[in-house]
């Protein structure tokens, strides 16, 4: 069954050195855009999360909080950059000694330059936090593809409806495009009658060609066959589909307009044009629920 690509997803987890929360959320997009937030120092676990959420989540801009709150009080390191340090001071001791400067080269000022001290996460094996990570992450996961999944048997449903609504109305146009031809032979007859008056001899065989020219013309039989037939198509995919469809279902609706318009503009029936201008209403709505669809 079909999934949608607009769903939400929540999940707290704790491993006794800190609590996890993770929510995600997706909505409709050409590809797989995944976007994550979450604390700087475990950014190492970032390409993993992602490869955790693609297992599941094929189609869609993914967006995902994970908020890390650490029990424990030792859950960062200070690390020193003595040799760093220690080059900072002599390049200012150069720059005081080039330009005649004065001011005192402080501990501050040592302090504060980029990368003498950083703060490093409390972290002794990255992969076993990846392992921590990924219990609260795939239950965030689950839900969302649980939400996608009732969403889209609402979206089959209705695709569904609406595909037997068009196949209701090219049913009736297959039964009145037999009658098109007649008409046209019994309008073409009494104008011939009109213009020339009755005591005219009509060539029947010429009216026999002029019909057969104009059934030609506008026979649309094989454009209702393959309107059938992707109407079969669409909802093949809707009920059966084991795998993301939405590209295809779109590749679908388009043949069905396309053949809708080609029997709007061959028909030359205005009962056949008020249907296929409902055929096409009815596209339209299925196109705009495919755009939903992963």
């Amino acid at each position: 069954m079909i999934k949608s690509m607009t769903g939400f997803g929540r999940s707290e987890y704790s491993d006794g050195k800190r609590n996890i929360m993770v929510e995600i959320k997706s909505v409709n997009h050409r590809y797989n855009d995944i976007s994550i937030r979450m604390p700087k120092k475990y950014s190492f676990a970032e390409e993993k999360i992602k490869n955790f959420i693609k297992e599941v989540v094929k189609r869609g801009k993914i967006d995902i909080s994970i908020i890390v709150e650490n029990i424990t009080e030792n859950d960062s390191n200070v690390q020193l950059n003595t040799m760093l340090a220690a080059q900072y001071y002599e390049s200012l001791k150069i720059l005081g000694d080039e330009f005649d400067l004065k001011d005192n080269i402080t501990l501050s000022l040592i302090a504060s330059l980029p990368d003498v001290m950083r703060l490093k996460p409390d972290i002794d094996d990255e992969e076993a936090f990846i392992k921590i990570i990924q219990i609260p992450v795939m239950q965030a996961v689950q839900k969302l593809d649980e939400m996608r999944n009732d969403e889209g048997c609402k979206l089959a449903e209705d695709i569904i409806l609406r595909g037997d609504l068009i196949l209701d109305f090219v049913n009736k146009i297959e039964e009145r495009a037999p009658y098109v031809v007649t008409e046209y032979r019994d309008k073409l007859q009494e104008r011939i009658k009109d213009l020339l008056g009755d005591n005219i001899i009509v060539d029947q065989e010429r009216i026999a060609m002029e019909t057969a020219l104009f059934a030609d013309k506008c026979s649309i039989a094989e454009e209702l066959v393959r309107l059938k037939s992707h109407i079969i198509q669409l909802k093949r995919n809707v009920e059966k589909s084991q795998e993301p469809s939405g590209r295809k279902l779109d590749f679908i609706v388009q043949e069905m307009n396309r053949e809708a318009n080609t029997i709007g503009s061959k028909a030359n029936d205005l009962e056949i044009t008020n249907m296929v201008v409902e055929i096409k209403s009815e596209i339209e709505k299925i196109r705009e629920q495919i755009q939903n669809i992963e």
